[in-house]
């Protein structure tokens, strides 16, 4: 499989473990989404760290830990038609590539990333995840092998 290079705002498809299912002591995703990376550092000798923010279809509670994905921005992702958002207060970080990156269309092994968030989109995320943590709303689940 070929392996984009992290960058900010790639959508990724991702084995996503949330918070609340690391805190039962689970230790493997319930499935796999995708994610849209927010940050990636180089500060680890064995890869650079991504950190990932889910993708889901469920409404959020507050539309101020979320954002949602237009349509047309779906559409060129090849995503589904439903409504989807972006939840900022639940992170995943990995050192990249990691055993959780998945196709990103099934049965396509050419790609593991769906494509880039439009810079809008990617600047609305930035802020609202930057927000979630100094509200100390957001939390992150470190993954490892």
């Amino acid at each position: 499989m070929p392996l984009p290079i992290p960058v900010a705002g790639l959508v990724v498809r991702y084995a996503f473990l949330w918070r609340d299912e690391a805190a039962r002591g689970r230790e493997e995703a319930a499935k796999d989404r995708p994610c849209a990376i927010i940050l990636v550092t180089e500060d680890d000798p064995d890869g650079p760290i991504v950190t990932v923010l889910p993708v889901t279809h469920t409404p959020p509670s507050d539309p101020e830990l979320a954002v949602e994905l237009p349509q047309r921005t779906k559409r060129r992702l090849g995503l589904d038609d439903d409504r989807s958002w972006i939840v900022v207060t639940d992170a995943n970080r990995i050192v990249w590539p990691g055993p959780d990156l998945r196709f990103a269309r099934s049965g396509d092994s050419e790609t593991s990333a769906y494509g880039l968030l439009p810079a809008n989109i990617y600047e609305e995320m930035r802020r609202k995840f930057i927000a979630a943590v100094r509200q100390r709303r957001a939390g992150m689940v470190e993954r490892s092998d």
